[in-house]
């Protein structure tokens, strides 16, 4: 059975991704009890689901310390685990608990809302690491959906890489593994013709392969991703996300984004997300 554990903070979009699942043919549970987990996916393989989708909330008791032992026994018996974490910017939740006039499940007459948030961040800060983590910080709820069933179309025994280009004014995305900074490349922001398309469009792929500086940042970093790759799958990883990020987000990263992602999908799971581009 191909059974997906979803955990994250309290406003990160679990609910919404639950729902992309269950519209993609997974039986979804909502906020169970991590001591039901083993038992629940025995019964649900007896009745005959193939792919199953948890969702784990940390105040839910007794919370989600023994995570990593409930994984190890399902993988023991045969079950394929996977563990989705969502996580989000602290500034972007309280605009989200505050405009949607939410009570985050740990305030208190004693906690203000930033204080909560960060309360159950540090809660969960031994089980992030335990999957692949995706940043909803710049992520609506059309796009969250559509990435999560781009997540469960790749196969999850062998490593996906995905590219992520991004914009440093807006922060560097949580989720990131390995992150490259191309703001001292040309920027064809300061073309006025250049300005309103993206690293996707023709004329900005022109611009920037006459730079010089250019083609030895996407050498460079080509080659580091190239030469640490098999170790990072010796490690047992799903997911490695490389994150490229220039000032916007629209321009210099989307190209490079791009341009590896190319280079490497015929040996590897490629998948592309550009963050600033919606």
């Amino acid at each position: 059975m191909d059974l997906l554990l979803i955990g994250g903070v309290s406003g990160s979009g679990k609910s919404v991704a639950l729902a992309a699942l269950e519209d993609s043919g997974y039986y979804t549970v909502s906020n169970l009890p991590l001591p039901l987990l083993a038992e629940t996916a025995t019964y649900l393989q007896r009745a005959g689901q193939a792919h199953v989708a948890v969702g784990l909330d940390v105040k839910t008791e007794p919370g989600l310390a023994a995570l990593p032992a409930a994984i190890e026994q399902l993988r023991a018996v045969g079950y394929s685990v996977r563990f989705l974490y969502l996580d989000t910017k602290t500034d972007t939740l309280v605009t989200r608990f505050s405009e949607t006039r939410r009570r985050h499940p740990f305030s208190s007459d004693t906690r203000t809302l930033t204080e909560a948030i960060e309360f159950e961040r540090a809660l969960q800060a031994d089980v992030r690491s335990l999957g692949f983590v995706f940043d909803t910080s710049e992520t609506s709820a059309a796009t969250l959906r559509t990435w999560i069933k781009d997540f469960i179309s790749v196969d999850a025994t062998k490593l996906t890489l995905l590219f992520e280009s991004f914009g440093f004014k807006h922060g560097v995305p949580l989720d990131a593994d390995l992150v490259f900074d191309v703001r001292c490349l040309p920027n064809p922001h300061y073309e006025p013709s250049l300005q309103p398309l993206t690293g996707r469009d023709a004329e900005v792929v022109e611009f920037l392969e006459k730079q010089p500086e250019v083609e030895r940042m996407y050498n460079d970093i080509y080659h580091f991703v190239a030469s640490w790759l098999p170790d990072y799958s010796r490690d047992n990883r799903n997911y490695l996300t490389v994150a490229i990020g220039c000032t916007g987000g629209r321009h210099r990263s989307v190209y490079l984004a791009e341009r590896l992602a190319r280079v490497f999908a015929p040996r590897y799971q490629v998948q592309v997300r550009h963050r600033e581009l919606g």
